[in-house]
């Protein structure tokens, strides 16, 4: 009997060898992701822990290279972090609490001039439906907001697991700052001795591009900040007021974390903000400023500065944003490109030192030969 591999052709066999090894690795990738989304509740803050480890380490090394003692470094870094976070959304919620009945007011006085220009010709439309259903919603919202939070939390999570999720983060960057290393060399165990070197040079190159990626990502989403909210200042000095700028700003540094939708969703706040209190030509203003700073940032800051950090395609960074936004939601679009980075960095490590491996041996064939033969 003869073999029936000679009259298959070469390619094609080339190309199963191929597509049964895709199909295992997508398969693992499945199920890996199967895992995540059913663990989201741990694994979300172990994600949100190691950012924040990215972050306060190199701070925490700084402040340790200063002889700081570790545990008052760590404490320094924690509560400095803590400290800064709770800032900013007291702020917010003090500004918005403040400035939520004018804004609404000036929504319904928005609606009105709308309503007013589309009654008459060409459009001869009439708006006051969509006013009476704004009024009965902010009336609904004033006498019954105990029910709407209950509502929106049986929805999204629980406030429990919203609390076990920060707990968990908490614990687990406060491990990460006290014993990274050992935990990283307690990991690294679990793979094979000969792949313990590679593995290792790998995580650490990725680690280092994921600390980069965090203190630039933090630069870039503090210049949109200041860049829109001194734009929104600017904007009320010579429009007679502006308010809410300062949650605008810490909006627009909030959103800047998680790319493309980030920028969209704070863009569209800060020129409805202006829209209904300062009227269209404001608004128009405002949108210039937010594309102003936006381009600045997508032509300037992301070649120049998070390039070097991630050194992925925009095309790479639009994809991995919307593939995370479908598996995971608004966490899968912030994990999207740290994630994407980070891999890309490893593959590059093992990929180059596989290349050189057999470099090496060939250079110790050659030795081992040359030293044979000499008499």
């Amino acid at each position: 009997m003869t073999s029936d591999d000679g009259r298959v052709p070469q390619g094609l066999r080339t190309t199963a060898a191929w597509s049964w090894r895709i199909l295992v690795i997508v398969g693992v990738a499945a199920v890996v992701v199967w895992l995540v989304i059913q663990f989201k509740l741990v694994v979300i803050p172990f994600f949100i822990s190691i950012l924040l480890a990215a972050l306060l380490i190199p701070f925490s090394s700084f402040l340790q290279r200063h002889r700081w003692p570790k545990w008052l470094a760590i404490t320094a870094s924690m509560l400095g972090a803590l400290a800064l976070v709770g800032g900013l959304v007291t702020l917010v919620v003090f500004q918005v609490r403040g400035g939520w009945n004018a804004l609404v007011a000036a929504t319904l006085r928005a609606i009105d001039d709308v309503s007013g220009w589309l009654a008459g010709a060409p459009f001869n439309l009439e708006l006051d439906d969509v006013r009476r259903t704004v009024l009965d919603w902010w009336t609904e919202f004033s006498h019954d907001t105990g029910s709407i939070w209950a509502g929106a939390l049986s929805v999204g999570t629980t406030t429990g697991h919203v609390l076990t999720g920060l707990l968990l983060t908490l614990f687990a960057t406060l491990f990460l700052l006290i014993d990274g290393p050992r935990i990283w060399q307690w990991f690294l165990k679990l793979f094979p001795r000969r792949a313990r070197e590679r593995t290792d040079v790998a995580a650490r190159t990725g680690w280092t591009t994921l600390t980069t990626f965090a203190r630039v990502q933090i630069f870039v989403a503090a210049v949109d900040a200041v860049g829109i909210g001194l734009g929104a200042w600017i904007l009320g000095l010579f429009t007679g007021g502006f308010p809410l700028v300062i949650p605008i700003a810490v909006v627009v540094f909030l959103a800047s974390f998680i790319p493309i939708v980030g920028a969209l969703f704070s863009g569209a706040l800060a020129v409805f903000v202006a829209l209904v209190y300062l009227g269209p030509i404001p608004a128009v203003i405002m949108l210039a400023i937010v594309l102003l700073v936006q381009q600045i940032e997508g032509h300037v800051l992301q070649p120049l500065v998070m390039g070097t950090a991630v050194k992925v395609h925009p095309l790479a960074v639009v994809f991995a944003v919307a593939a995370g936004t479908i598996v995971a939601g608004i966490p899968g679009a912030l994990f999207a490109v740290p994630l994407v980075a980070v891999v890309n960095s490893m593959g590059r490590s093992l990929a180059g030192r596989a290349q050189e491996a057999p470099i090496a041996q060939e250079e110790d064939g050659r030795g081992e030969h040359a030293e044979g033969g000499a008499p």
